[in-house]
């Protein structure tokens, strides 16, 4: 560390001598020269916990040291800080507000949980480090365009986090237009640094940082650490109509022996258990917590989801940073990422994992004190009879997670889906344009856009013929001067709150018990008074429906059967995941992580005789 201990400036090199820290990791000392040279994109690739974070920050800082040193430092934001959710930027935000601690760098976060007491100021004199979301971001440059230059004309660097969360996906593009549109306002490139923690294809994230260009690839390539892992199968059996207090039926008993075995080998220690859907989140911390107080212990398992009030979320996220008493966490995607949970003893997935690079992040949290890395997979099969459908009777479901698992421990994931003209974010930033600029000509759109920008693959002739679509569709119109302006439907488009994420969700309600605010919920069906969900991992009943203000009264309900929550478009699976899927199926042997509670035998083969016999014993 040296030689490299040297470049960082004096502050930073008190913060580290603070930490006790003797040396910096391998990807730290990497990114430090280039960083420091503050005139190249960049991609840190590196295992969950490996210090990312401050490979980036430090040099960051030490350049901003040396320019306010030099006075050199410019009135404006002078880093920009983005990533996929809220989460990850409240628990990054005491992070970096830690390293800067004495340097005068201020470091503000932006999002929709903040106030606007700090935003005002921020936009009155701009200074530092923003953390912001995407959505937040392009909120920033259609209201506030004409302040866009000051706000970041002295930007230095921009960090995107979780950079593998945006690759392939309409959300990544508009962040690819979000950071170009800047660079545009302010006239000169800025250095991107991407972070992420699993790479498909590192080269793929090299490509996406800056299309057309080629950044740095800072890459830790662990010699890995053991894992153990077991995948277990429920059979499902019919609902169970027995009534309830509140007179509604509850479901079957699978969910009931996935919720007993968590129980059992959870409870004492911190865990993280993760489920495809708030539905079964809410499901499986309410059962818990029920298990919980039948047995008269203290209740160690809690939800964590987006739509959970900000004040209920942190709260379990500060319990699992104390480690002063066993936490398991509930949750959906929102504890995947880089949030600094401390050290979990072992990872739980109720359902099909979303996919491989998931299950790999997800597994990142556990196994981090030299101990192996531990996974528990619980999967609900139907119970087979001659009415069986082909997908039932085919076991697609603990196939497709088994086919997973091997191709996790052989090392392969997904690689992004980079294909594709996303003509849609396109048109979304078109519109978003019109706002910043209040008006524009479709040859600068063009320029913005097309010409030098992330819709580089869009040819002119495709543009004017998307235009006039939107045109027809009254989307935009053109004045006698040449602008394209929002028309009748664009305007009410961009002037909902909704514009700002370039994804179709359903109407949001705020849901109250007396005059505590537990969060807010997707409504995509009606809800009607005296009818039941499950929210912050317990159940209540609906006293009242305000439509016109998005409000939900709710009281404390003892049982009742809650509404499904909106599952979702199912996600597309890898060619690579469907070829391991029929080698399984050819193969005679079993996979050796099946436990031997799956009820019906692994079909090793297409042979589709009713009912398939019993599964020996598996190992794991």
């Amino acid at each position: 560390m040296a030689e490299v201990h040297t470049r960082l400036s004096k502050p930073v090199q008190r913060w580290l001598f603070k930490q006790g820290w003797r040396a910096l990791r391998p990807v730290q000392a990497a990114a430090t020269e280039p960083i420091l040279g503050g005139k190249q994109d960049i991609v840190i690739a590196a295992g969950t916990a490996a210090g990312k974070t401050e490979a980036a920050f430090l040099p960051i800082l030490s350049r901003l040291n040396l320019e306010d040193e030099q006075g050199l430092a410019e009135s404006g934001c002078r880093v920009l800080y983005i990533a996929p959710l809220k989460a990850l930027i409240n628990d990054q935000y005491g992070r970096i507000e830690d390293m800067t601690e004495g340097m005068q760098i201020p470091v503000l976060r932006w999002h929709g949980d903040v106030g606007t007491a700090p935003k005002q100021a921020f936009t009155k004199r701009p200074d530092g480090i923003l953390q912001i979301t995407p959505e937040s971001l392009e909120a920033i440059l259609m209201r506030r365009g004409h302040q866009a230059p000051k706000l970041f004309g002295a930007l230095r660097y921009m960090v995107i986090d979780e950079l593998h969360a945006f690759i392939g996906s309409e959300r990544g593009k508009q962040l690819q237009s979000l950071l170009h549109r800047i660079e545009r306002l302010i006239g000169r490139h800025v250095p991107r640094i991407g972070l992420s923690a699993t790479l498909g294809d590192p080269e793929l994230a090299v490509a996406f940082i800056r299309p057309g260009s080629k950044a740095i690839l800072i890459e830790e390539k662990g010699g890995g650490s053991d894992i153990r892992l077991q995948l277990r199968g429920y059979r499902a059996s019919a609902p169970n109509m027995k009534v309830l207090a509140e007179g509604s039926p509850d479901g079957g008993d699978a969910t009931e022996q996935i919720a007993t075995h968590l129980f059992e080998v959870l409870r004492g220690s911190n865990n993280l258990i993760f489920a495809n859907r708030r539905q079964q989140v809410e499901q499986l911390a309410d059962k818990l917590r029920e298990r919980s107080e039948k047995m008269r212990v203290p209740n160690e398992f809690h939800p964590h989801h987006g739509s959970l009030a900000k004040e209920l979320r942190e709260q379990v996220e500060d319990a699992l940073k104390q480690e002063t008493r066993p936490v398991t966490v509930v949750c959906t995607s929102t504890l995947e990422m880089g949030i600094d949970i401390g050290w979990m003893k072992s990872i739980a997935q109720v359902g099909v994992p979303p996919s491989v690079a998931s299950m790999r992040q997800r597994l990142g949290r556990s196994g981090r004190r030299g101990e192996p890395a531990v996974l528990r997979i619980y999967l609900e099969e139907e119970k087979l009879s001659s009415q069986s459908s082909l997908s039932d009777a085919l076991r697609v479901g603990t196939v497709q997670a088994a086919a997973m698992v091997r191709l996790l421990v052989r090392g392969w994931i997904e690689p992004p889906w980079i294909a594709g003209l996303h003509l849609s974010t396109l048109a979304h930033q078109i519109l978003a344009l019109i706002a910043q600029y209040g008006g524009i000509t479709a040859r600068h759109a063009w320029d913005i856009l097309c010409a030098d920008g992330p819709f580089a693959n869009i040819e002119q002739t495709r543009f004017i013929e998307l235009l006039r679509s939107m045109g027809t569709h009254e989307l935009i119109e053109q004045s006698d001067g040449g602008l394209l302006l929002h028309g009748h439907l664009g305007e009410r488009l961009a002037g909902h709150y909704s514009f700002y994420a370039v994804f179709p969700a359903p109407e949001e309600f705020v849901l109250y018990a007396g005059d505590k605010r537990l969060g807010s919920l997707p409504i995509d069906r009606p809800l009607l008074p005296d009818s039941y969900l499950i929210f912050a991992g317990r159940r209540w009943r609906v006293l009242r429906v305000d439509t016109e203000r998005h409000l939900i009264e709710l009281a404390p309900a003892p049982s009742g059967k809650a509404p499904p929550f909106n599952n979702g478009v199912g996600r597309l699976v890898a060619d690579e995941i469907r070829e391991e899927m029929r080698r399984l199926y050819l193969d005679d042997g079993e996979p050796e992580f099946l436990d031997s509670r799956v009820e019906d035998r692994f079909p090793v083969s297409l042979d589709l005789a009713y009912p398939f016999p019993p599964l020996s014993s598996g190992g794991a």
